[in-house]
C-alpha cells in the first residue's frame, strides 16, 4: 500500500474513535505515531501492554521510537481516556476508558483471567464510603488468589 494510502486509511479509521475525537477536540495534533498508538490500542481484542503496541507500530511504521508509545499512553491516561492495570505479571497493560470499567479476578497459581463486571465491587465500594469515609476509585482493577480449579490442589 502507497504511503499516502495508508495515512489516508489510518486517519479515516482514527477519526471514528473516541480517543482521536477526544484529542482533536482538546487541541492535541494528531501525529501519524500517535494515530497508530491509538489504533493498535483500540484493535487489540485484550488488554495491551506498550511493548505490544510498539511492535504493531513498528510494522507499519519502523522508524517509530518505544518512548513516543509511552508519552502517547501516559497522555491518554491522564486525559482519563486510558485505564492501566497490573495483572501480576510485572507488566502494565492498557485498556480504552469507554470499552466500559471492569475488573479482574487473577489466579496466582495457573495464572487465567476471569473479567468481573463492576457491579460485582459497587457493595465495597459502600463499605469504604460508609464505614471509613473513603472514597475508592474501583474503575479498574485486579483481585488476586486462587481459581476453583486450582484450589483443590
Amino acid at each position: 500500500m502507497q504511503p499516502i494510502a495508508f495515512l489516508s486509511l489510518l486517519c479515516y479509521t482514527f477519526n471514528d474513535m473516541s480517543c482521536g475525537q477526544a484529542l482533536r477536540g482538546m487541541g492535541y495534533r494528531l501525529t501519524p505515531q500517535r494515530m497508530m498508538v491509538v489504533e493498535a490500542l483500540h484493535g487489540a481484542d485484550k488488554h495491551v501492554s506498550a511493548e505490544e503496541i510498539y511492535t504493531q507500530v513498528r510494522t507499519k511504521y519502523p522508524y517509530a521510537n518505544i518512548s513516543t508509545v509511552y508519552r502517547t499512553l501516559e497522555l491518554l491516561k491522564e486525559l482519563g481516556l486510558v485505564t492501566e492495570i497490573a495483572l501480576g505479571d510485572g507488566c502494565v497493560r492498557f485498556h480504552p476508558a469507554e470499552k466500559g470499567h471492569h475488573h479482574h479476578l487473577v489466579c496466582q497459581k495457573c495464572g487465567r483471567i476471569i473479567d468481573l463486571p463492576e457491579s460485582a465491587l459497587t457493595p465495597l465500594e459502600g463499605v469504604l464510603s460508609d464505614m471509613y469515609q473513603f472514597k475508592a476509585d474501583l474503575k479498574h482493577m485486579a483481585v488476586f488468589g486462587l481459581c476453583s480449579q486450582c484450589q483443590g490442589g
